[in-house]
């Protein structure tokens, strides 16, 4: 569904990508992992056609991003990181613009309303003002929003950004129901752990450059089963191994305090980077 190919972005002497090539397939959870300043947002506003890329190549459905933008964006919809709502029109009214925008009939735009707002749980808010929401509505809102025209990508930009964690934790089924109704998914976030609970495919980007695309699974797999955090005076060492015997060994030997526990996807993404996803 997506195919990128040495796509390279520079801001001045900044370079936001730099060769970057990938691919995604129709109906995957794809989560992009990166850093600030990794080049994530970047990906994705050239992408939906926000940002012009320098070189290479990006294709959305076989059709060629820079040839055939319209066509493209019609393909597309964008949860951005920032609410970028109507605060003081309902949201009805938030969603009839949008379906206007889109070229829907008034009928469309009347059926697709409700029935995007009865998928997020939100029928029942369709005349409140968009500024009396609170952020997780809000966030639902802009999620129901991008799908009023029947988009083949969503795009989710740091979707549940400053959210607590009940709120984000039904947005992610959210997130999954899209999934799940054949909607290709990329997922760009903060949270390792809502990659590794949600994502089909995960790839991992620091300085516009990929480190590493498979499953979750597979990625973790490569460091091992079993992680041992070791407690010393200069701060916390971990060692992975294949099996936990082989690492309460480690802990019987190490004269510090220690702790094992399962490996994680944040684990994978340090060992790659050497830096947190923040």
């Amino acid at each position: 569904m997506i195919v990128i190919e040495d796509l390279r972005k520079s801001y001045g002497q900044a370079k936001a990508l730099d060769g970057l090539s990938l691919r995604v397939l129709e109906g995957e959870l794809f989560a992009f992992l990166g850093p600030n300043g990794a080049g994530k947002t970047t990906t994705i506003r050239i992408l939906t056609g926000l940002t012009r890329l320098d070189s290479g190549i990006a294709t959305i459905n076989g059709l060629n991003i820079e040839k055939e933008p319209l066509a493209v964006k019609r393909l597309c919809g964008l949860v951005p990181q920032q609410v970028n709502l109507d605060g003081e029109l309902s949201v009805l009214e938030n969603l009839d613009i949008h379906g206007r925008l889109f070229g829907l009939s008034r009928r469309e735009r009347k059926e697709k309303a409700e029935e995007y707002l009865t998928y997020v749980e939100m029928l029942d808010r369709a005349h409140n003002q968009v500024k009396t929401l609170s952020g997780g509505l809000k966030r639902r809102l802009t999620i129901a929003r991008a799908l009023i025209h029947s988009p083949k990508v969503l795009f989710l930009d740091e979707p549940t950004v400053g959210l607590d964690a009940a709120i984000r934790r039904r947005i992610w089924s959210l997130i999954k129901k899209i999934s799940r109704s054949g909607v290709t998914v990329f997922l760009t976030t903060h949270y390792i752990e809502e990659a590794e609970f949600l994502a089909t495919n995960v790839a991992f980007i620091d300085s516009g450059k990929l480190l590493a695309i498979d499953s979750p699974k597979a990625i973790i797999d490569e460091l091992g089963q079993w992680a041992v955090d070791v407690y010393e005076g200069e701060g916390t060492k971990t060692f992975f191994f294949g099996d936990r015997i082989e690492a309460s060994d480690k802990i019987s030997q190490h004269p510090g305090s220690g702790s094992i526990r399962r490996v994680n996807l944040e684990d994978a993404f340090l060992a790659k980077t050497g830096k947190r996803v923040d």
